[in-house]
């Protein structure tokens, strides 16, 4: 089943008379796949839907205990959203409106932004700031928050979360994207296999090496690399983690246990360089490749 991507300028040509509101509501949508769509939330009643579908996620599924307001209001809810970008996907087969058909949601930070907000959320954990010194011309976007609906996390939703991700990264000239990969618990030692495989195998190097806080850093090098079996380890991955590292992504040195949310945190980092030809090719190198 095809991707329909709706191109900026192909869009533009066709579409006559609208209204700029109009037409940036056409703009926005970045890919279609049967009766999911993604795009940008464009309202603050998706926004707060996106935040109920987090909560949802994590705080009733995960456990994650979030601070007293958020748990009253029923919202997984920060500084930062009111500076993000929040990435949807949305099935148009369900009945109600735009906010009742948010299946899915993915929250994007651009590093012009973050600096003019007081920082990237990651820094909390990681220390990115590092990272950027030795990359002046580069451009970073932070992704956040990703979560999906039990009975939408299908290749399909992934898919077009990527999409997503990919044409916003395009549109705004960004050179690598990073963020944080979640294990479920608190117990690294619990993620031994998969933990110890990304320290051996995949762990960023040079320019692009960055590590955990010193004061939050937890080991990940729990197994000597002869006992690591890389197939299981790969099979004890979550989900998006095994698909960041498909696309071609590193990881940072150490992990963070989040005690809020429950989760052994490790720093993914995806240079737009290293993202694998072959999903270069499937989305499209100027993430047009499925346009109607």
């Amino acid at each position: 089943m095809g991707i329909e991507i709706l191109d900026r300028s192909t869009v533009a040509d066709a579409v006559t008379g609208p209204s700029t509101a109009d037409t940036q509501t056409i703009l926005d949508v970045l890919g279609r796949i049967g009766n999911l769509e993604t795009r940008l939330a464009r309202t603050e009643r998706e926004i707060d839907a996106a935040q109920a579908l987090r909560f949802k996620v994590f705080a009733e599924e995960m456990h994650a205990i979030l601070p007293p307001e958020a748990m009253r209001r029923q919202r997984d809810a920060d500084q930062w959203d009111a500076v993000c970008d929040h990435l949807l996907v949305l099935d148009r087969s369900l009945e109600g409106d735009a906010e009742d058909q948010i299946v899915g949601t993915y929250r994007l930070l651009r590093q012009e932004v973050a600096l003019d907000h007081g920082g990237f959320y990651s820094a909390s954990e990681f220390q990115v700031g590092d990272l950027l010194s030795r990359h002046p011309g580069k451009r970073f976007m932070e992704l956040g928050r990703s979560c999906v609906l039990p009975p939408y996390r299908t290749k399909r939703t992934v898919e077009l979360l990527w999409q997503g991700n990919w044409a916003y990264a395009l549109r705004y000239g960004v050179d690598a994207m990073f963020g944080c990969g979640s294990f479920p618990g608190v117990r690294p030692e619990e993620h031994a296999l998969a933990l110890s495989f990304l320290h051996h195998n995949v762990v960023a190097k040079g320019d692009w090496h960055v590590s955990a806080r010193p004061e939050l850093h937890r080991e990940m090098d729990l197994m000597p690399s002869e006992a690591v079996n890389p197939k299981r380890a790969l099979l004890a991955m979550p989900p998006l983690i095994k698909g960041y590292l498909r696309l071609g992504a590193m990881v940072g040195s150490g992990a963070v246990v989040d005690q809020a949310f429950n989760t052994t945190d490790v720093l993914i980092l995806l240079p737009i360089s290293s993202i694998s030809d072959r999903y270069i090719n499937y989305y499209g190198a100027d993430a047009g490749r499925f346009a109607s």
